[in-house]
């Protein structure tokens, strides 16, 4: 089974809507998304979260086979998946698979090729890329920096400035869908919120509660759309 969180409204992408129902190509992205999952047949429902009144998922996925929309949505995202697997009533060695509303692009092979590890090894993981940049550390907002000769004070031009290079050696991108035993999931949440930790993706409570998640090649083309000019990207993509 998959789960969808899309209880959000994703502010960073500038749009009037909640970014998830912003067209792509003519369809809501949240749509799109949904679709991307469906091409797996292993996958046998898709679940998505919203909030509360959310009148707009209904027409957003109509028509699509072995789908539903729950409105079981919290004000995070791990509240929203947590609830989410509470209202699907897992046993606990089902698998369950979540997926960013905002990756409309996942290609079938790299969806499958995460069913297929995980399942054969028995193990949780996700989807992620090798760090190919050069990383920098920014030195924090309220921190000092001094500049060099000749230089402005980074301060007064109102941009970040580097404190460090960190090596990539190691360092992966995660990338969702990810795919967890439903119990080990939704206890891993559970004691995460409990414990009031931040957590951005799923597989962050996982490895808080000790296991190891599997790194599963990703794909560039599962890009998630965070800021305004990624919805042209995705579009090129698609």
């Amino acid at each position: 089974m998959a789960i969808v969180p899309a209880a959000g409204v994703g502010a960073r992408a500038g749009t009037a809507i909640p970014k998830q129902y912003q067209p792509i190509h003519g369809l809501p992205m949240l749509r799109l998304a949904v679709v991307a999952l469906l091409a797996d047949p292993r996958i046998d429902e898709v679940r998505v979260a919203v909030a509360a009144g959310d009148t707009r998922a209904p027409e957003a996925l109509r028509g699509l086979p072995r789908t539903q929309w729950r409105e079981c949505g919290g004000p995070t995202r791990a509240e929203t998946v947590t609830n989410a697997v509470a209202d699907a009533a897992l046993a606990d060695d089902d698998w369950v698979l979540v997926h960013d509303a905002a990756r409309p692009g996942l290609p079938a092979e790299a969806l499958d090729r995460l069913v297929t590890t995980c399942l054969e090894a028995g193990r949780g993981g996700l989807l992620a890329l090798p760090v190919a940049d050069t990383v920098k550390r920014a030195i924090p907002s309220d921190g000092v920096a001094t500049p060099g000769p000749g230089e402005a004070d980074a301060a007064v031009l109102d941009v970040p400035a580097v404190l460090t290079s960190v090596s990539r050696d190691g360092l992966w991108l995660a990338q969702t869908p990810q795919l967890f035993p439903a119990g080990l999931l939704a206890r891993a949440l559970q004691q995460a919120l409990r414990e009031g930790h931040a957590i951005t993706d799923e597989a962050s409570a996982v490895e808080l509660a000790g296991y190891a998640p599997l790194l599963i090649n990703g794909s560039m083309r599962n890009l998630k759309v965070t800021w305004p000019d990624d919805f042209q990207l995705m579009e090129k993509w698609l």
